[in-house]
C-alpha cells in the first residue's frame, strides 16, 4: 500500500514540473494588459495543478513515512530539466547533467 501512495506522490511531482513549465511559458509571453499576465489559461491551469498536487500529497502523507516525501520531491528537478529541454528547447549544461545525476543517485541510495 505504501508503494502505491509513493507512486501517487511521484506522479504529483511530475505534474508539478508540468505546471512549472506552463508558468515559464506564460512568463515568456508579452501581454497588452497586465491583468492578462496572471489571468490566462496557463497560469490558472498551473496553479490548479499545484493545488491538486498539494491535496494529493496531504492525503498520501497519511500513508507514507515523512522521511520519503522530500526524497520523492527531488525528482521534480529531473522532470523540470527534461521538460525545459524538450518543450522550452533550453540547453542542458554539463553542470545540470551532473547535478541531476547526483539527485538520481541520491534517490536510489536513500530508497534502496
Amino acid at each position: 500500500m505504501n508503494r502505491t501512495f509513493m507512486l501517487i506522490m511521484l506522479a504529483g511531482t511530475f505534474f508539478s514540473a508540468i505546471s512549472q513549465v506552463l508558468l515559464k511559458q506564460s512568463a515568456n509571453m508579452e501581454y497588452k494588459n497586465p491583468l492578462r499576465e496572471y489571468l490566462n489559461w496557463r497560469v490558472i491551469l498551473a496553479y490548479g495543478i499545484f493545488f491538486g498536487v498539494l491535496l494529493l500529497n496531504t492525503w498520501c502523507y497519511t500513508k507514507v513515512d515523512m522521511k520519503f516525501g522530500p526524497v520523492i520531491d527531488t525528482a521534480a528537478y529531473v522532470f523540470v530539466l527534461l521538460f525545459s529541454w524538450r518543450i522550452l528547447t533550453e540547453k542542458i549544461s554539463r553542470g545540470k547533467i551532473i547535478g541531476n545525476l547526483i539527485i538520481i543517485l541520491g534517490i536510489l541510495v536513500y530508497t534502496l
